[in-house]
């Protein structure tokens, strides 16, 4: 009779399965993440003290863009300044909460955010939420003497 003997136990790791996954997590996110910015992309104005604005990440959030050459967006669809009252109007019916937010360009021309501002008052806002970004500081340089006393 012949007595079998089990292979010696393999101390290698197999790293071919978590790459693969690994792999297609990457493409996941990759193709997921242009997906969750909500509204246009635009250079916001920075300032010293913004207000932090949570509602305005809602998924129900009545987002309005300028573009550094004047174009408004409602969300991410392109729409000309003077339909947004009625595009507005009709987004904000049946809420309890009628703010709207407008984050423009630090280079746009003011003129073409003061038209959106009037043109979404016209549409029924009755708070409206202008979105900054912080103004990050830049630390000094110090000199080189300045810097061997501190050690």
């Amino acid at each position: 009779m012949i007595k079998h003997v089990a292979p010696p136990p393999v101390a290698d790791i197999n790293v071919t399965p978590m790459v693969d996954v690994m792999l297609v997590m990457l493409i996941i996110f990759m193709v997921i993440t242009p997906m969750l910015s909500k509204g246009q992309s635009v250079d916001k104005v920075k300032t010293k003290n913004p207000i932090a604005m949570q509602a305005a990440d809602k998924e129900d959030a009545v987002l309005v863009s300028v573009t550094r050459d004047g174009k408004a967006y409602l969300g991410s669809t392109q729409i000309k300044p003077e339909d947004l009252p009625q595009k507005v109007n009709d987004l904000l019916t049946n809420k309890i909460d009628k703010t709207c937010f407008l984050q423009a360009d630090q280079r746009a021309r003011y003129e073409k955010v003061v038209d959106v501002v009037n043109n979404m008052r016209a549409g029924g806002v009755d708070q409206l939420g202008l979105l900054t970004e912080q103004i990050t500081e830049k630390q000094p340089a110090q000199p080189a003497d300045a810097q061997k006393k501190q050690q």
